[in-house]
This record gives C-alpha cells, structure tokens and sequence, in this order.
C-alpha cells in the first residue's frame, strides 16, 4: 500500500488534505471592467438567505470583467422601464443597467397555494439608451440561487458574446485532518464555492474526481477498499458504484464525451498503462504499451483519442494517441516537465502543469502551433480544469502556506482565489454545461 501511495504521489496522482468552507477573494480583473448597475430587484422575498441582486453583482465581479456600481451611489432605483432616467445612470458613468421584480406564481387553487416565483429581470445599454432583453425564469426558496446565476450567464453573454459559467458546478476534495475519523471528504458545490454538499467522505484519501458530459455522474478514485480503486457515484440517485478491484494502481479516471467510456490509469500487468473501460459491459481496452509510466488521460472532443502524460522519452511530458489506429505523437517539447493535462471546450488546446523557472505553474499551449503561455504565478499549481466556456480555469495551488483554489482567465487578465477558512482544498473539477 505505501509503494503505491508513493506511486500514485510520483505520477501526479496527489492526495488531498482539508476541511474546507469556500469564499471569494478576487485579486486581479481586466484593467477597463465595464460598469455596470444592479438595481435590487422589487417585489417579494424569496428567500432570507438569497439576494438575487446581490447574487448577480458578486457573479459579474467575479468574472473581473465587471465593475458594479455601488448602491449607495444610485440616484433611484427603478423597477420598470418607465423609471429609468438615464442620464441618471450616465452621470454614475454605468454602461448597462439592470432592473428586475419578483412575484408569486398564481396558485393552482386554494386547496395548493403556490410556493413559487417568477423573477422578471431586465438589462438596458445606458450609452444607446435602450433595452437589450426582458427575460423571466421561475424560482423557489431552494433555487433562488440558481436564479440569480441564470440572471447572471444571460448578462454576461448579452454583453461578451461569451456563454456564462455562474450556473455550472465544481467539486473537490477535502481533508479535515487526523482528529477526524471520516477525514477525506469529497464536496460539491456552485461555482462561486456556495452551497456546499458532501458527496462522500472516508477515512482513506480521495482523488481525482471526473465529471461525465451529462452531470449526473461523478468519477474518482478512493482508498476505502485499502487499495486505490476507481468508483462512480450517480448525483441523482446517490448510488455509488466500484468500477475497478485490479491489483496495484487504479487511478485517474477520465469521462468519454459520450459518457459510455472511462478512460484510466491500471498497473496490473506491472506498469501504469492508459485503458478504456466500457461503462455498461466492463469491457477493459488496453491503450498504451510501454516500459515507462502512462498516466493522466484526458478525451480530446471527438472521443477518437486520448491525451495523457507519459515519461517515455525520459522526463514527464503531454502524448496524443488515437483509439483506433494506435498512432502516438508527442505534444510539448518546452520544458522538462508537461503533465496534468486537460483540452479546452473547443478542442484547439490544453492546459497542463508546466515546470518553469524550477517552479510548478499551469500553462496553455495551442495544439496545432505548438505554442506555450504561462498563466499563472502562484508556486507548487496542479490540477487544472477548465470552465465548460474556455474563458477561465481552475486549480489547486498554495497559499500562505495553505491549500486552495485559484482561478485565472485564459488570458491572465482575471485572477481570484476560493480559500478554505479552516484548512486546504485540492483536486477541483468543473462541470460542464447542462
């Protein structure tokens, strides 16, 4: 058990230390944020513990592409288009307005009063004096949040052009510590690190959790069988399932894009090696051969390779090898340590750890040229995912010591950490879209 906890350590399968309670700090945006108004929506409350306005003005200030305009600083506050004066808003210099009310859904009868609400909510381009859209999406007091994010991705692809990621989810492992008898614990939660759910939790580590395309079901890999074993756990029923019982390594489980597949890392034969598995059947494809340590297989979009990190040519670096013909080709060439890798939505690059300057740090490389740009600028950075939009990614670093969670924009240009209060969070995994 020790040489393969050591193993899956080398490979960069690393274990996860922390009980964590998530919150924003946001430390870097784009230099010329666009100003925008959240007015708080009129009408009901839904719920004491979520403010739609407030939601959608930490969502977009988060993105660093936004900059709200302050309440205090507003010189009315309107609910219908009728109020809006906007030279009002233009003397705040706000580029978008947005307005909105909550109201009750009709009762079916009296016999079944409603428990519903509809949240109306527009958006207006100050500049252009105009609406942009009048949109309405239902809630209740468990899924006010969930309003508040879709409010937010319609505003923000209204105005980018760039689908948004408020609604989507993130999990991640952590650790309470050895006091705790059930001290790993693997953790969901919105993208903003709200509303925390406990998946799993085991005395024995938990790694590398994997989404499937469709979001019901979860990957990763736990020790409770006092082997790493690769299980699947369904986020509807709540069902959990082993999927491997191999001798030695079973790790780094990858979804296939259509969600029949598994790809994983088995030493069984005696060496870590890339298979598939067939969810369904069981079926168990081997995909590489080779004397040298496969590992970290991630799909490219087609679902016709895989790309994965491989130290055959004498040092960690990113491999491509299609699933039928077997054809291998080796990806990076800068640096003396590529691994961890994970291809965009759009299938035209991946981000990876990459070893630079002596120190660990998550660079992009475009696959077609070749070329490499260095996102981060934290020390010992892993475990990259990337946002279902390909405008942002996540990943685990250190901080003051700590474990946490950081963002940064494909570009550099926005920047922000999820810090645990307590203690260290590792190995997060963004979902994609619904």
């Amino acid at each position: 058990m020790k040489k393969i906890k050591a193993l899956i350590v080398l490979i960069g399968c690393w274990s996860i230390v922390a009980f964590a309670e998530l919150n924003i700090e946001i430390t870097q945006g784009v230099q010329d944020p666009t100003p925008i108004a959240i007015v708080p929506f009129a009408g009901e409350k839904i719920s004491t513990s979520a403010n739609i306005a407030k939601i959608i003005e930490e969502d977009l200030q988060r993105s660093g592409l936004f900059r709200a305009i302050a309440r205090s600083d507003m010189l009315s506050l309107p609910s219908s288009e009728d109020q809006i004066y906007y030279r009002d808003w233009r003397v705040l210099g706000a580029s978008y307005l947005a307005i909105g009310n909550v109201t009750k859904s009709i009762p079916v009868s009296a016999e079944a009063p409603s428990t519903g609400f509809t949240v109306s909510y527009e958006l207006y381009d100050v500049l252009a004096q105009k609406k942009v859209f009048k949109k309405t999406v239902s809630a209740n007091s468990n899924t006010a949040r969930d309003a508040g994010h879709q409010v937010s991705d319609d505003i923000y692809e209204s105005i980018t052009g760039i689908r948004g990621v408020f609604s989507t989810k993130i999990v991640y492992v952590e650790d309470r510590g050895q006091s705790s008898s059930k001290r790993y614990r693997l953790m969901l939660a919105d993208a903003d690190g709200a509303r925390e759910k406990l998946l799993f939790e085991s005395s024995e580590p938990l790694l590398s959790p994997s989404w499937s395309k469709d979001r019901t079901q979860i990957a990763y890999v736990s020790f409770e069988t006092s082997r790493p074993a690769i299980f699947r756990h369904n986020l509807v029923t709540g069902r959990r399932e082993q999927m491997t019982n191999f001798k030695g390594l079973n790790g780094a489980p990858s979804w296939s894009p259509d969600g029949k597949h598994l790809a994983m890392v088995l030493s069984k034969d005696g060496n870590p090696e890339i298979y598939t598995l067939e969810v369904a059947s069981k079926k168990l494809t081997r995909v590489t051969r080779n004397g040298s340590i496969d590992t970290e297989p991630n799909w490219t979009n087609d679902g016709k390779s895989l790309i994965f990190t491989s130290n055959r040519g004498g040092n960690p670096q990113i491999y491509q090898i299609g699933l039928a013909s077997g054809r291998l080709e080796r990806l990076t060439f800068d640096g003396n340590y590529n691994a961890r890798p994970r291809i965009s939505p759009d299938g035209k690059s991946f981000v990876m750890v990459h070893r630079y300057d002596n120190v660990f740090h998550i660079a992009w490389q475009e696959i077609s040229s070749g070329d490499i740009r260095v996102l981060t600028q934290t020390q010992l950075d892993e475990s990259p995912t990337i946002a279902p939009n390909g405008a942002i990614l996540l990943y685990a670093t250190k901080r003051n010591n700590k474990g946490v969670l950081a963002a940064v924009s494909l570009d550099a240009g926005v920047k922000y950490f999820l810090p645990s209060k307590v203690g260290d969070v590792r190995e997060p995994a963004w979902s994609p879209f619904k």
